[in-house]
């Protein structure tokens, strides 16, 4: 099921106050040790959202909560946005920080800047990348401290809106395809046939030498 099947979402925003949080701190790598893209949604910001370690063998079910993590908080339980700083999911690649944030019921991240390996995880992943300027985000958390806060997402039209606010923000057409509909990164290539063959034509008129030295 892709994350936006019509193309709009609403959901609850879970406003994490930081900037610069890591692929680590989103996914400790302690808990890396499959390839299967579920079962992570326990384990997200798990150093923040315990009191007390976890591994591969816990209950996450019976670890004490941390009651002051935003995470935590019972009016923001299902929430599906996360807002959050600057430059979140830098660090290293590890494709289960995405995984996690799916797992756990998110379908986007609103800040004003992500790591560029995870911004492309995202959509592959299910989950919207969204970039607002930084004064936008601002506005958005104070918001969501104010009150519990819901947003209506639309990658059609590149608009998110919070109440009487409406903030604009890009998406590339590869990202909005892989959102709204149910296909992997080759089909949402295979999605763009036509210009391949166009570039295959005009690559074999003008350099029909390199199909004679890499014949198909």
């Amino acid at each position: 099921m892709p994350a936006f099947p019509q193309g709009v979402h609403g959901g609850t925003v879970v406003p994490l106050d930081r900037a610069n949080v890591d692929t680590d701190a989103i996914f400790p790598k302690q808990y890396g040790r499959s390839t299967a893209r579920s079962g992570y949604g326990a384990v997200l910001f798990d150093h923040w959202r315990y009191l007390d370690p976890g591994d591969l063998d816990s209950d996450h079910a019976r670890r004490r909560v941390n009651p002051d993590f935003v995470l935590n908080e019972p009016a923001l339980r299902g929430a599906t946005v996360l807002l959050a700083g600057a430059n979140f999911g830098c660090g290293s690649s590890r494709e289960h920080a995405v995984w996690a944030l799916r797992d756990h019921g998110f379908r986007a991240v609103v800040a004003p800047s992500f790591g560029d390996i995870f911004r492309q995880n995202c959509a592959l992943n299910g989950v919207a990348p969204i970039v607002l300027a930084p004064s936008e985000v601002r506005t958005l958390f104070g918001l969501a401290k104010a009150q519990v806060l819901t947003v209506t997402i639309d990658v059609h039209a590149g608009e998110l809106r919070a109440g009487p606010h409406a903030f604009a923000f890009q998406l590339t057409p590869r990202q909005r395809l892989l959102l709204t509909q149910d296909v992997d990164w080759i089909a949402a290539t295979l999605a763009h046939r036509e210009r391949i063959a166009a570039f295959e034509a005009r690559r074999l008129a003008g350099q029909p030498w390199l199909d004679r030295m890499f014949p198909h």
